[in-house]
């Protein structure tokens, strides 16, 4: 086989640039390089980022979109020792220029990304973990240091990214609160483990959170909205609170608040390592993603998933993404 069938954005724009292609199949390439044949990929906000504007890396070759990947192992190369064909294997990598993304049949992975997926778990729920996993977990065990009794507020409870966020920060003993739209994403929430649903439409979300911990303030904040939900948060901080962003750091607020309180602000931009090829983070994010798979697999994490497509219809998914309606995560089947 010398080509497969792959999603490529034609140009830069809207999700109808998005179509179905065939494309030269990478393979044989490296030593220790992977070919897996992909069963399942998630979508994630990143992905319309690229479509929009264009990949980090700037190649000849088709723009594939996606980062996260699951499936067997087709074949390996001659240094790899990991892994053999025929294992059930989900990873991060590409998507963002040069090497193909997810969107396609199959995916070259260097060995030390990918994650042995335990019996068990789905196929759709192992395609929908890497990124969040890796995101989360750098942002509330690395970076915030969340510690078993403090108080964590994650932004937009029931979608993709924060549904995850709320029952990985209980993992880590947090006490969770988190923003949502309406009832039915607040009972979604309170069953995933928060302990307190605040519907930002109907409450000031940051009154509410400082009401939540007696006055005193979040230890901890996780900001995947955007600069004004940020800006707002800084009010609902205790002093020294730490908080990771997603979304990049607009500034203080107008009042200097997280200035005045000595507030540690993260970034948290998970496609760095693999943008820049830092290898040693890119091993470390591999055990993040081996991390929650393993969660998966005892039942103390849960993925919904909202909706699966199958891969010819990545443009209809990229519209439902966009539509703000998807609850939990999006994935196409392969």
């Amino acid at each position: 086989m010398t080509s497969m069938k792959a999603i490529v954005a034609t140009a830069l724009g809207g999700p109808e640039v998005l179509e179905q292609r065939s494309v030269p199949l990478p393979w044989p390439r490296g030593a220790k390089d992977v070919l897996v044949r992909l069963q399942a990929a998630a979508l994630n906000p990143a992905d319309g980022f690229f479509r929009q504007l264009g990949g980090y890396l700037k190649t000849d070759a088709p723009l594939v979109l996606g980062h996260d990947g699951a499936g067997t192992v087709e074949a390996v190369g001659a240094g790899v020792t990991q892994v053999k064909p025929g294992d059930r294997v989900c990873f991060c990598n590409g998507g963002i220029g040069g090497d193909y993304g997810t969107y396609a049949e199959f995916s070259v992975v260097p060995e030390a990304q990918l994650v042995k997926m335990p019996a068990g778990v789905e196929i759709t729920e192992a395609a929908a973990m890497p990124l969040v996993a890796i995101t989360l977990i750098e942002a509330l065990q690395d970076r915030t240091g969340l510690k078993r009794g403090e108080y964590a507020l994650i932004h937009a409870g029931a979608g993709g990214t924060g549904h995850i966020g709320i029952q990985i920060a209980r993992i880590l003993g947090g006490r969770v609160a988190t923003t949502v739209s309406s009832e039915a994403k607040s009972r979604l929430a309170a069953e995933l483990g928060a302990e307190r649903t605040i519907l930002y439409r109907k409450e000031d979300f940051a009154e509410a959170a400082r009401a939540w911990t007696g006055g005193r303030g979040l230890d901890v904040a996780l900001d995947n909205v955007g600069a004004e939900t940020l800006q707002k948060t800084f009010r609902a901080m205790a002093p020294y609170g730490r908080i990771a962003t997603l979304m990049g750091t607009p500034g203080d607020d107008a009042d200097t608040t997280a200035y005045n309180m000595n507030l540690t602000l993260h970034n948290v931009m998970m496609l760095t390592p693999m943008w820049l090829r830092l290898a040693e983070r890119l091993r470390r994010q591999a055990e993040h993603v081996a991390e929650a798979i393993g969660w998966l697999a005892q039942k103390r994490l849960r993925v919904v998933v909202d909706r699966v497509f199958p891969l010819n219809d990545a443009a209809e998914a990229h519209r439902y993404l966009e539509s703000g309606k998807a609850v939990g995560k999006i994935v196409l089947a392969i």
